[in-house]
């Protein structure tokens, strides 16, 4: 299908991009939705675009029927087919994409290929900010604390098991394994025993064949804030909030399922810390944003522990439903929903192209 540009009209021509490859199609769905529904359509021309599970690029409505309980939509595949370089026919692109194939670099840098702007961080940023083990070198760079971890690669699995296994032991129990390049905890396995380790490297490995396992942070508390740049790049901070699971909950940790299909995860904003820990996490929000070269926004995670505060990751592309805790953290901040989202396309909008 081919979508003709009308040069009467003066309206942004706006392409909001959802779906993708990765794990978390049905949430940039939900996402895609919610954003869609704010929009001003009286000062941008909005056409939504798909990407299907297996790749194909579709023209959306970001409209799905009512939802099942415990499920989250995705994009169909009977919709009319849409050819990437008529991209370049949009004054900005909303990538609402999350986890590899599109929070990775890789849309940003088709973007960047066809001279289009967009909304949030650049190649070099989403790539990084996708990759926690190389997150974790640039934050070990900027000197931001962080948690001890082993970096597993396929082949070193495969061939050195011994001496990896070795290595991830030496961080005691409990240990979390994780997808080295995936978002809303996705394969995330906590390890009690040692017998548990294969099965969680293969489950992780369902996901991303690298993967990372973490020790566990002591007495944590999960502690989140946002990010955005302002008109002239300088990025500011949100308040804090807080992440908890209901008690009564069956997850031993903030999981996929706590996150987005039952409704056992709250959100606190603010949280309930004292001011000098909140300003903290503040500055430390802003370096790491700073620290990865982002543009736009970010959502950076923390755990307060026993041991002190400990920066966990950044998201480049966080959660944007109302109800996620990046909006949340804005509205709080005093940025409601809507006039969050227009923030954004008008930041990409004034923003050069090319090198920056």
């Amino acid at each position: 299908m081919s979508l003709s540009i009308d040069p009467s009209v003066d309206k942004p021509r706006l392409a909001v991009i959802f779906g993708g490859r990765s794990s978390e199609h049905g949430v940039s769905c939900l996402t895609a939705r919610e954003v869609m529904a704010v929009i001003d359509t009286d000062r941008y021309d909005v056409q939504p675009i798909g990407i299907t599970r297996e790749g194909a690029w579709v023209v959306e409505t970001a409209q799905w029927p009512e939802l099942v309980a415990g499920q989250l939509p995705s994009v169909r595949d009977e919709m009319p087919a849409f050819s990437w370089d008529e991209l370049a026919g949009f004054d900005v692109v909303f990538p609402l994409l999350h986890g590899p194939w599109g929070e990775d670099g890789t849309i940003q840098g088709l973007l960047e290929m066809a001279d289009v702007r967009y909304v949030g961080a650049g190649v070099l940023a989403s790539s990084v900010g996708m990759d926690k083990p190389f997150t974790k070198t640039v934050f070990s760079a900027a000197g931001l604390p962080q948690i001890p971890y082993v970096t597993v690669l396929p082949w070193q699995w495969d061939s050195q098991r011994d001496r990896v296994e070795a290595r991830i032991r030496a961080l005691g129990l409990p240990v979390f394994v994780k997808p080295a390049r995936a978002g809303s905890s996705s394969g995330v396995v906590m390890v009690d025993h040692w017998d548990e380790l294969d099965t969680a490297i293969i489950k992780a490995r369902d996901f991303d064949p690298k993967v990372v396992v973490e020790a566990a942070a002591r007495g944590k508390r999960e502690l989140e804030c946002a990010v955005m740049q302002q008109p002239d790049g300088t990025p500011i901070a949100s308040v804090v909030g807080e992440i908890t699971v209901e008690e009564t909950s069956a997850h031993e940790f903030y999981d996929f399922e706590a996150k987005y299909l039952d409704g056992t995860s709250i959100n606190i904003v603010p949280a309930d810390i004292p001011e000098t820990l909140s300003e903290r996490i503040r500055a430390y929000a802003v370096q790491a944003f700073e620290a990865i070269g982002c543009e736009g926004l970010a959502r950076v995670d923390f755990f307060d522990t026993t041991d002190g505060l400990i920066i966990n990751e950044i998201n480049t592309m966080p959660g944007f439903t109302p109800f996620s805790m990046f909006p949340l953290l804005w509205e709080t901040s005093g940025v409601p929903y809507a006039e969050l989202v227009d923030r954004l396309i008008q930041l990409a909008l004034n923003r050069d192209t090319g090198l920056r």
